[in-house]
């Protein structure tokens, strides 16, 4: 039943998802296709937003057909993604750095997806379930605590109704701005970061490079998307320059864009005005105890990636499947053993989110920030010129970086009872 407008006084719940997305639909789903009791809060109306993550990594893809999707996900439009290439030739010419497409793997590409398509998609088939239910405009404004422990939301609707929600778990799904990272016993660790990032659209022409497509400009990088018809592009600038940039004019990001990706420089004057350049604040944090009593946090509300290696969808979701699997359990069980299930849940994703925050940090401070600073990578051009060769000679080499991207560190599995097949129920 798919409960997007229900609303009630005294409403309880088995467990409350704050928000509606990568991570908060796939657990909704596998919980829900457990039979258990779940209702996601999205604050929006619709799940149209601009400029979100739209990849779709293979894990997912993956997952997808192990719950009969793969089909359904098919039929939605959209780009592969299969090589990573960056300016690090002669005169800055492209060389791969990453073939997706020679992985000895049945999805050796990431799709480019809409967001939207997919959370449809999720939304739809959870509603096909019983035990699911979605509410639309309601934002979650404080936690119930009883106690000590969290035991549901309090919510408002954006014709401005209020009520409680109680749930046996309060999973926040809710991103970087959560509710729960206000909570001082979660101790949320912020790491130095040295960008932001623009993003914005570009016409895409036939002859264009494929895949994903770095550049390197004066303190500026970018990275560009192949989206079909568009370019999805990102300049990476130092951090808390954006008004400084701005001021500058636009005509002068035009030029400086061009001139370090030489091949869009025909159609730089397509972007009008500064107002479709969207700031992304960019962090990277995490907090040190993912859960207290009643509450689990996963995804953005547990770390907030850096863009560096684009994966911080994949590690959501990922984060998704092994909540789902863990919880499934104690949720079908009267809360037996609940605590420890939570626990459990952070003790397996935090390594492989501990590492790759690692390895964006090692990214920031060698290769960013030198370069937004107008300085060498690696610190050594020597070094840097070493590395290059090395992984875009070495074939094995090669696929580390192509690997990493498309899988990932670790792929979770899903509830058996969730799993379907095309034509069952």
């Amino acid at each position: 039943m798919d409960a997007r407008d229900a609303m009630g006084a005294g409403e309880r719940t088995t467990c409350c998802v704050v928000g509606g997305g990568p991570a908060g639909m796939v657990l909704a789903l596998l919980l829900a296709r457990a039979g258990v009791r779940v209702t996601v809060l999205e604050k929006h109306g619709d799940f149209l937003r601009d400029f979100r993550g739209d990849t779709v990594h293979p894990t997912t893809l993956a997952l997808l057909d192990e719950l009969g999707l793969g089909e359904r996900f098919a039929r939605l439009p959209q780009r592969r993604v299969t090589t990573i290439q960056l300016p690090l030739g002669p005169d800055r010419s492209l060389v791969t750095v990453g073939n997706i497409a020679a992985l000895r793997r049945r999805y050796n590409y990431i799709a480019m997806v809409p967001q939207w398509d997919l959370l449809d998609l999720l939304a739809d088939e959870a509603g096909r379930e019983p035990a699911f239910s979605l509410r639309m405009n309601t934002e979650a404004t404080s936690f119930l605590v009883e106690r000590g422990r969290v035991t549901g939301v309090s919510y408002r609707t954006s014709d401005g109704r209020t009520g409680e929600l109680r749930a046996t778990l309060t999973v926040a799904c809710d991103g970087r701005g959560s509710l729960a990272r206000s909570l001082p016993d979660l101790e949320l660790r912020t790491f130095r970061c040295p960008m932001d990032a623009w993003w914005f659209r570009l016409p895409r022409h036939e002859g264009d490079p494929h895949g994903l497509v770095g550049g390197v400009g004066d303190r500026f990088l970018s990275a560009m998307i192949d989206r079909g018809d568009y370019w999805q592009c990102a300049a990476l600038i130092p951090k808390g320059s954006d008004a400084r940039l701005r001021a500058d004019g636009l005509d002068q990001f035009r030029e400086a864009y061009g001139a370090a990706v030489a091949w869009v420089a025909d159609r730089m004057h397509t972007l009008a005005s500064w107002d479709e350049v969207k700031l992304l604040d960019v962090r990277l944090d995490r907090l040190r105890r993912w859960y207290r009593p009643g509450l689990l946090c996963i995804g953005d509300a547990a770390h907030a990636m850096s863009p560096v290696f684009g994966i911080g969808i994949n590690l959501a979701v990922q984060d998704a499947v092994a909540a789902a699997r863990h919880l499934v359990g104690p949720l079908s069980d009267g809360a037996a053993g609940l605590p420890a299930a939570v626990r459990r849940v952070q003790r397996r994703r935090w390594p492989t989110t501990a590492l790759t925050q690692g390895l964006q940090r090692f990214a920031h401070s060698h290769v960013i920030e030198p370069l937004l600073l107008g300085r060498p990578p690696l610190g050594d051009p020597k070094r840097a010129k070493r590395v290059t060769e090395l992984v875009t000679t070495s074939r094995w080499v090669n696929r580390v970086p192509a690997y990493f991207l498309a899988y990932g560190a670790l792929r979770e599995r899903p509830p058996a009872a969730s799993v379907r097949r095309p034509g069952t129920s």
